[in-house]
């Protein structure tokens, strides 16, 4: 018994005796319980949801209706152009677009009776984050009964006189019924005329029994394929992304260890006899490493086209340097944790911190239009944002090439960073 207490305490001293190793494996769970405590507890406010509104009526309702979208604030609303605001929807950068048909202001008060055809809204959507979709049409059903219900109400509206007339001249209908209806009419008209205020107010709650003075047509915003129809959306094409970009990263940390078990071995004092500059042999690691990355990342996608359906819709080359931009970041990136490691053990927390908070700030956990406004701009910090948009840019998005500089330029430079202080930092002897 004294022997098994000895070796447990043994144990116990060994595991304490890394400080920095004991510091990451509580400072990571930490700060991802942090991170979404923040993200989903009351004291976080979202960001508003970008949305377009094309307004093809131009009538005073469409007017309001607009007026009030952009006012709420919950939504980000931008009036655009339909084929502009639709190329957004598509590259990611509004979540929705809601088309307000020529005719609405017309056809929507008779309609809020049913006494008339319903105008269509068309709205078009980014199906990657359909949760969004729930809140749009919910604010945009909110807004247009408060709109067509105060319009209908109000004193100087003519739709109630003129559906008064309709039945006054309806043939067929039950006289008691058509009584009724004009006795309706007549009292709305004179609350109007005595209490204009008050009969407003009242029009925002609309009596039970009537019914939204539109229909909508709900369209995904997808890429158009070679026949020009619309492709389907396939949401394994963003699972592959985030999941890629998080266990192709997580390589770093393999290349992390490596070093650092070279290092305790004695095997880069070796290799330092040899006739070669320092440069050149971390970079050796840094090559290499990134042609395993690229050669993963490459199978990994090979098996998502064949098993899943996911294809590259938008440019191919842009695709490839979008793969081998990310696979020398991942390669960087190893250096430079390896870098600032002292050991194995501290070294393999730290990476597991670094690369859980890159996946999960580049949104491929959580949708990124969930975090706080703050945190969508802090993202654009972080090189996995970069790398999960534009992998959804070259596949599902149909983005052409030129949507794949940016991204890649970004990673690249991050990649030269991380490299050139590695290359400083980076200690030959424990």
């Amino acid at each position: 018994m004294q022997a098994l207490l000895a070796l447990v305490r043994a144990e116990i001293r060994l595991y304490f005796s890394n400080r920095r190793a004991v510091l990451m494996s509580i400072v990571a769970p930490i700060l991802i319980a942090a991170f979404f405590g923040s993200l989903f507890g009351g004291s976080s406010k979202m960001a508003g949801i970008p949305i377009g509104v094309v307004d093809l009526d131009d009538s005073p309702l469409s007017r309001r209706v607009v007026a009030a979208l952009q006012a709420e604030a919950s939504l980000k609303t931008t009036v655009a152009r339909e084929d502009e605001a639709l190329a957004q929807v598509r590259a990611g950068q509004l979540r929705a677009v809601a088309i307000l048909p020529a005719g609405l202001g017309q056809q929507a008060g008779a309609a809020l009776f049913g006494a008339g055809s319903k105008p269509e809204i068309q709205l078009h959507y980014d199906p990657s984050q359909s949760s969004a979709l729930a809140v749009v049409r919910g604010m945009l059903a909110q807004t247009l009964m408060q709109e067509v219900s105060r319009s209908t109400f109000s004193a100087d509206s003519p739709v109630l006189g003129n559906m008064k007339r309709e039945v006054e001249a309806a043939q067929g209908m039950d006289p008691e019924r058509r009584s009724e209806l004009v006795r309706m009419f007549d009292s709305i008209s004179a609350v109007q005329r005595h209490e204009p205020a008050s009969a407003a107010s009242a029009g925002s709650q609309p009596a039970g029994g009537l019914s939204l003075p539109y229909r909508t047509r709900e369209i995904e915003a997808v890429q158009a394929g070679a026949n020009a129809a619309p492709v389907a959306y396939n949401s394994y094409a963003h699972s592959f992304a985030g999941m890629g970009v998080q266990f192709i990263l997580m390589s770093g940390v393999e290349l992390a260890l490596g070093l650092l078990m070279m290092r305790r071995l004695g095997l880069w004092k070796r290799l330092r006899a040899a006739p070669l500059s320092r440069s050149q042999l971390l970079g050796s690691r840094i090559v290499a490493s990134a042609v395993i990355s690229l050669i993963v990342f490459t199978v990994i996608y090979a098996v998502a086209i064949a098993a899943f359906g996911v294809r590259v819709l938008g440019s191919l080359p842009g695709f490839a340097l979008v793969l081998l931009s990310f696979s020398l970041l991942t390669a960087s990136f190893g250096l430079l944790v390896a870098a600032l490691g002292r050991t194995p053990e501290a070294t393999r927390g730290l990476a597991i911190l670094a690369t859980l908070l890159m996946v999960m700030l580049g949104g491929a956990w959580v949708p990124s239009f969930l975090f706080p406004e703050w945190l969508q701009t802090l993202t654009l910090a972080v090189p996995t944002r970069w790398a999960v948009d534009a992998l959804d840019a070259m596949t599902w998005r149909g983005q052409p090439f030129s949507a794949a500089l940016l991204p890649s330029g970004v990673m690249l430079a991050f990649s030269a960073a991380f490299g050139l202080l590695a290359v400083w930092r980076f200690r030959w002897e424990e």
